[in-house]
C-alpha cells in the first residue's frame, strides 16, 4: 500500500462523507469525499490482480482502514461507494461479467464482501460510470441534466447521465462505447476480439499500434512517445495521432445524434495529448454531428485523476445518484 496517505483537510464536526473507491487492474485508488463534493485525503495501492477477488478486497479494506479518521465523531461516514472494473448490476454491487485481468472477479458480491470486511454499506458501478458521476456532480457536467461522457485512455469507455444518474441499460452493459463500430477501425482487431471498433483505433495503445502498422520508429515505445515524435514534426506520428483522435471525434457525433445531450465531456489519458489530438477531435465531431448539434463541441473533463473517486463516493453523496441506489 502506498503509505503517503494525502490529507487535504482535516474534518468538521457534523459532516457527512463517504469512501470513494476507483477500482483498476493495476491499481486500486480511495479517498474520503464529503458531502460537497470536497475530497478530504487519498491513497492507493497496487491491485493484487493475479492473487484474486478476495486479495483485492482485502487491499480496499486496508485502504479505507487508512483512511479512517482517528477521530471519528468528526464525521458522520455513511458509505462506501465504488467504482470497479467489469459490468456490475448497480442494485446489487454484483459483478456480472468480467474479462480475466481480476482473476476470479465475475461473481463477486461487493456489497457482501466489503460489508463484512469495513462494516459499511456498500455501493458500486462501473469504473467509466463511476467517473461520469464525478463529473456530472461536480465536475465539467455539473447542472446538466443529460450529459455523455466518453472515456479515451487505455481502452475507451462511457457513461450517458440523465439527471445525474447513469443509464447502465437492460443487461447493465451501457456505457461501453469503446465498442461502437468506427469506419476508420475496419478491419482492425479490437481487444473485444471483433474488428471494426472504436477501441482498436482510438484507445492509447492502439494509436500506438496504428503508428507502427504504418511504418512508424519501432524503438518509439508507447503513445507518450510517438505523441512527443508527433509534435517534433514527424508525419507518421502525426498520422496516427490525427486518426485516433479523428475517431474519437465521429464516435462523439454519433453518439451526440443518437443521445442528444446538453453537454459531451472527453475524459482519459488521450485528452492531454494536445492540439493535434483535439483539432482532430472537433473535426470528426463536426463531420459526423447533424446541424442542429455542431454546437455541441466536446470538452475536457475538470477532475482528473479523482473523478471517480468523488462519483463513487457520490453513489451516497449525491442526491440525484442516491435515489436509483436506496
Amino acid at each position: 500500500m502506498n503509505n503517503a496517505t494525502a490529507w487535504v483537510r482535516p474534518g468538521s464536526p457534523g459532516r457527512t462523507a463517504a469512501f470513494g473507491i476507483d477500482l483498476g487492474g493495476t491499481k486500486i485508488a480511495a479517498g474520503l469525499v464529503d458531502s460537497g463534493g470536497t475530497v478530504l485525503a487519498t491513497t492507493s495501492a497496487p491491485t493484487p490482480a493475479t492473487a484474486g477477488a478476495k486479495a483485492v478486497l482485502d487491499v480496499v479494506a486496508a485502504l479505507i482502514a487508512a483512511l479512517t479518521p482517528s477521530a471519528d465523531a468528526e464525521l458522520n461516514i455513511i458509505g462506501l461507494g465504488m467504482g470497479a472494473a467489469g459490468v456490475i448490476d448497480a442494485a446489487s454491487a454484483k459483478v456480472l461479467s468480467a474479462t480475466d485481468t481480476i482473476l476470479g472477479w465475475a461473481g463477486t458480491d461487493l456489497a457482501a464482501e466489503l460489508y463484512t470486511r469495513t462494516n459499511l454499506p456498500v455501493r458500486a458501478v462501473n469504473d467509466v460510470h463511476a467517473h461520469g458521476l464525478g463529473e456530472a456532480w461536480c465536475g465539467a457536467a455539473a447542472g446538466k441534466d443529460n450529459a455523455l461522457l466518453l472515456a479515451v485512455g487505455t481502452g475507451i469507455g462511457g457513461s450517458h447521465l440523465l439527471h445525474g444518474v447513469p443509464q447502465t441499460g437492460a443487461h447493465h452493459v451501457g456505457g461501453h462505447m469503446g465498442h461502437f463500430a468506427s469506419p476508420l477501425a475496419t478491419g482492425v482487431r479490437c481487444s473485444c476480439g471483433r474488428t471494426g471498433h472504436l477501441e482498436a483505433i482510438a484507445a492509447g495503445p492502439a494509436i500506438h499500434r496504428n503508428y507502427l502498422a504504418l511504418g512508424g520508429d519501432s524503438a518509439v515505445a508507447d503513445t507518450r512517445d510517438m505523441t512527443a515524435r508527433a509534435y517534433a514534426g514527424e508525419d507518421l506520428a502525426i498520422q496516427a495521432l490525427h486518426t485516433g483522435g479523428l475517431a474519437a471525434g465521429i464516435a462523439a457525433g454519433s453518439l451526440a445524434n443518437i443521445l442528444d445531450p446538453e453537454l459531451i465531456v472527453l475524459s482519459g489519458g488521450m485528452i492531454g495529448a494536445g492540439d493535434l489530438w483535439w483539432d482532430a477531435v472537433r473535426e470528426g465531431f463536426s463531420s459526423e454531428a447533424i446541424d442542429p448539434l455542431q454546437h455541441l463541441i466536446p470538452v475536457p473533463a475538470t477532475l482528473g485523476n479523482d473523478a471517480a473517486i468523488i462519483g463513487a463516493a457520490g453513489l451516497f453523496l449525491a442526491d440525484n445518484t442516491n435515489k436509483d441506489h436506496a
